[in-house]
């Protein structure tokens, strides 16, 4: 049995990325991901059909083409982000606290770290998500892998006999914290500070989800639309200067909308030129934001008949990001160490 620590644990927790950008590497994480119910609330009798036998089977290597384009030479760029916060904020938090990254899907994995966190003995975890914005299908996820990685499963047929639990702390959703926000404004201001030309508008996209989940209670578009506010505010943007919606649509259902394709390619006609995207749903750059809006997105914009388009950074390891997290930790592990 592992000694009682003092030290408080931190889990940095993102969604998670594959192994390598090919079909083989695609296909397990797909196969992770996928079927988990707070991704796709489907009926398993009518979904798992479709997944298994058609999705599975083509999506891998459509994927794995996708990541190829986003892929460094260290990697998967979520996960060099993700490292880097990691690093950054046990830079800031110091020797009081141990900071272990975990991914939902793929490695490395949740599991993994609360693993990491019991060998060590440390028995208090602030479980820090880096979903801004809550939903059902990030944040939710999240809730259930620490809660069943801390506590084992209980179901009776599946019933892990654990005989010690640490106790948790879960980060709640930061889409309006005032360190937050900032970070996001000093980013998108050294953007504007980068290029020649004077944006006529600045979208800021955050990814969808099905419209049925708001409907039913979840909270993630309130969220985005105060993030967007906030940030406007902060920019000093007035009203017809900037423009909210959803990407990242799948699926013959209903999404959050406006859909960000959609108005990309209208942009041209409403005299839209020039353009400056940002993602503040996403706290480090991945697939969904270098490939799908910088790539895709300039496409649409383009062909719409936009000119200048220039895509924002996440926060990434921003210092300004890494200082907010060191903040937000702090203010939740009041009582944890000392007075912070």
């Amino acid at each position: 049995m592992a000694h009682t620590s003092y030290k408080v644990g931190v889990l940095v927790a993102q969604l998670g990325t594959p192994q390598a950008p090919t079909a083989a590497a695609l296909r397990p994480y797909l196969r992770e991901f996928l079927p988990a119910p707070r991704v796709v609330d489907l009926n398993p009798l009518k979904w798992y059909p479709i997944l298994y036998g058609i999705v599975l089977t083509f999506r891998p290597r459509r994927s794995a083409a996708l990541y190829a384009k986003v892929w460094t030479e260290e990697g998967s760029p979520l996960l060099l982000y993700s490292k880097a916060q990691t690093s950054g904020l046990q830079e800031r938090l110091g020797d009081a606290y141990e900071v272990i990254l975990g991914m939902r899907y793929g490695e490395p994995s949740i599991d993994a770290a609360m693993r990491q966190f019991a060998e060590q003995g440390i028995e208090r975890i602030l479980v820090f998500p880096m979903y801004p914005q809550f939903s059902c299908s990030t944040t939710g996820s999240i809730y259930d892998a620490v809660n069943r990685a801390a506590m084992g499963r209980r179901c009776p047929w599946f019933f892990d006999r654990k005989r010690a639990m640490p106790t948790l702390r879960f980060v709640p959703p930061y889409y309006d914290h005032p360190a937050y926000i900032d970070a996001l404004a000093a980013r998108v201001r050294e953007s504007r500070d980068q290029i020649k030309w004077q944006p006529d508008c600045h979208l800021i996209t955050f990814h969808g989800i099905p419209q049925r989940y708001v409907d039913e209670g979840d909270p993630y578009r309130s969220h985005c639309e105060e993030t967007a506010r906030l940030l406007a505010n902060a920019l000093e943007l007035p009203d017809e200067d900037w423009k909210l919606c959803f990407q990242s649509r799948f699926g013959r259902e209903t999404w959050l909308q406006p859909y960000t394709d959609e108005t990309l390619e209208a942009f041209g006609e409403k005299g839209v030129k020039n353009l400056l995207a940002t993602c503040p749903g996403f706290t480090s750059d991945c697939l969904e934001t270098i490939d799908e809006i910088g790539r895709e997105g300039l496409e649409e914009f383009t062909d719409g008949g936009g000119e200048q388009f220039h895509l924002s950074p996440c926060l990434n390891d921003h210092p300004m990001w890494m200082d907010a997290m060191a903040q937000i930790a702090h203010e939740e592990t009041v009582g944890w160490v000392g007075n912070s």
